[in-house]
């Protein structure tokens, strides 16, 4: 939603100002700019960018416009979810959970958290490191670097399209540069013409600089940074769910493995501990009932 009205913000004041100034809008008019910029920032991005990190960026993209999928609320989902599997571990054995880790979608458990089980990122580092547990790797050592190893290449997988888009973002001045080139080309071969014409020319020109500087700095290079600050949101929902599993192998009762894993949530997304212990509690009187 922020990114819709900052969106708004650059292109109302750009644009403003430009009014405030009268400046003739239709000059700005100027298709042919757009497809050289345009174009060529696509075709350096085809170039530059394997297949399977152009999937990941046309996946993410949307979430720009949208609200984060982590906010209070989904910690809390996700932090009742790990106290309901940590007491049954604890109750009824590891083994207890094999059916929920080898088939979350129609697990106890799981099921009751649909929000959670949407993000498959969470799905599958939570599941995966339950099985090893169920099959017998309880060393917490073991755990911890497993779990950190998927940390690493999820955390170097997120920051692909955010990189990719950020060099993007740095080509479009040149590109600008290359558009305000060719139009110069144009205005050199009418330069016997009328003063008029001249100056259309060279207005147009200076129209595919403007355009690149804009979409690099207003628009693409903002939307890199908040793909960014995406994937930071998605690894720390999952340092979190590290850190209840590693303190619940160590040896920790379910509620305070689950507090150790609200530490680790940032300031601004973290439930109090009044919430959590709640929200525990309703878990529980459901699990009782």
């Amino acid at each position: 939603m922020f990114a819709i009205i900052g969106v708004l913000v650059v292109t109302g004041c750009v644009l403003g100002g430009y009014a405030m100034a009268h400046g003739p809008f239709a000059i700005l008019f100027q298709p042919a700019e757009v497809v050289i910029i345009g174009g060529a920032s696509l075709g350096g991005l085809l170039i530059g960018t394997p297949l399977p990190v152009l999937k990941i960026i046309a996946s993410k993209l949307p979430g720009v416009f949208g609200s984060s999928p982590y906010n209070k609320q989904a910690y809390l989902s996700m932090l009742s979810m790990l106290y309901e599997i940590f007491g049954k571990a604890r109750k009824e054995g590891l083994i207890a959970l094999e059916q929920e880790v080898n088939n979350p979608e129609q697990g106890e458990i799981f099921k009751k958290y649909p929000q959670f089980l949407k993000n498959h990122h969470a799905v599958d580092f939570l599941c995966d490191t339950l099985k090893l547990m169920v099959n017998g790797v309880t060393d917490t050592f073991e755990i911890e670097k497993a779990m950190d190893a998927e940390l690493e290449t999820h955390h170097q997988e997120g920051a692909l399209p955010s990189g990719v888009l950020a060099k993007v973002g740095d080509g479009l001045p040149g590109l600008g540069i290359v558009a305000a080139v060719l139009g110069i080309v144009i205005t050199m071969q009418s330069i016997d013409g009328p003063v008029e014409e001249i100056g259309h020319h060279v207005a147009a020109a200076l129209v595919g600089t403007f355009l690149g500087i804009l979409m690099s700095y207003g628009y693409v290079q903002p939307i890199s940074s908040q793909l960014e600050h995406m994937a930071h949101e998605e690894s720390k929902f999952l340092e979190s769910i590290k850190a209840g599993v590693i303190s619940f192998t160590g040896g920790a009762n379910p509620v305070v493995a689950v507090e150790f894993a609200r530490k680790v949530i940032y300031s601004f997304n973290r439930p109090s501990n009044a919430e959590m212990e709640e929200a525990c509690k309703q878990a529980k009187n459901a699990i009782a009932a």
